[in-house]
């Protein structure tokens, strides 16, 4: 990203002295007012991670992006914040903000830098307009999750029908399989006990190619996320190393139905169980809302 802002494309004016523009992005959906809420602000240049960790605290989204110059061969590098923190990578903003760059660009192929490295992300288009897309996030390294015992009981369920693991891509995700799909939409998880547990925490279950998930993760601000694109990519791979699965098979999640936010995210997994060699992770998006926000 130079000096002339390929983003300014989204509007004909400047804005005023101390005042950003921004836009609300519904990702992980095709439907305006479902999926997962973003802001993006096209241009971060100036801004303090201070000021950016305060105005994602004001917007009180899943995750709010600031765009600033690549470093590197990207197109743009991203700085992304929760209401509490900020985090080298997540799913629904990466997705999110190529489908705003892209509409600025014209683009059907770009790279996203983030905290964990260059995100290739591959749009489609469709009657006039970017209809998907789809990223290649890091590959995450499972690991032992060492809480367990405590994590169940804040869930309130007696045992995970997988091991529970953890993953690293961004935040730290760790899994735990329910027994129907019926059991994961009636949790009523023990929120203050769910807040010492610096993870986020993706409960599932499904069959072959069909999945529903819910995640929670207190600690960082989210009660519950409506979709969750940092954690479907891990539980692809969750699923293939267990056996659930095959590598190469990609897999539907649906997630958010509880919080009224919808959602459909579509991961795979290639590879085996040895090395995992490639993570990707897909949906749509819409824009929903362009404004501008006083910041300085």
């Amino acid at each position: 990203m130079t000096d002339a802002h390929p983003t300014g494309q989204l509007w004909a004016d400047e804005p005023e002295a101390g005042w950003h523009r921004y836009v609300i992005a519904d990702v992980f959906t095709a439907t305006p007012l479902e999926g997962n809420q973003l802001a993006v602000f096209p241009d971060g240049r100036g801004l303090g991670a201070d000021v950016m960790q305060r105005t994602a605290r004001e917007l009180n989204l899943s995750e709010t992006v600031f765009f600033l110059p690549a470093e590197d061969s990207g197109d743009v590098r991203l700085r992304i914040f929760t209401p509490a923190s900020e985090l080298t990578f997540a799913g629904h903003p990466v997705l999110g903000s190529a489908f705003v760059l892209g509409e600025a660009l014209g683009a059907s192929a770009l790279t996203l830098e983030t905290g964990a490295g260059p995100v290739p992300v591959e749009l489609e288009r469709g009657r006039g307009g970017i209809t998907f897309g789809r990223m290649q996030q890091p590959v995450p390294v499972p690991e032992p999750y060492e809480d367990t015992e405590a994590l169940l009981a804040a869930l309130g369920v007696p045992r995970s029908g997988l091991p529970v693991e953890a993953y690293r891509n961004g935040p730290r995700q760790v899994y735990v399989e329910l027994a129907s799909e019926a059991e994961v939409a009636g949790l009523w998880p023990d929120q203050r006990a769910l807040a010492e547990l610096p993870v986020y925490v993706s409960t599932f279950a499904g069959r072959g190619k069909a999945w529903k998930t819910r995640m929670f993760a207190p600690y960082h601000g989210l009660p519950e996320d409506p979709a969750t694109g940092s954690a479907a990519g891990p539980l692809a791979l969750h699923l293939a190393r267990h056996g659930r699965i095959g590598f190469g098979d990609e897999i539907e999640i649906r997630q958010g139905e509880e919080i009224g936010r919808p959602s459909r995210l579509y991961a795979r997994a290639e590879g085996s169980v040895d090395k995992a060699e490639r993570v990707l992770v897909g949906g749509s998006a819409v824009i929903v809302a362009r404004g501008e926000y006083r910041l300085t």
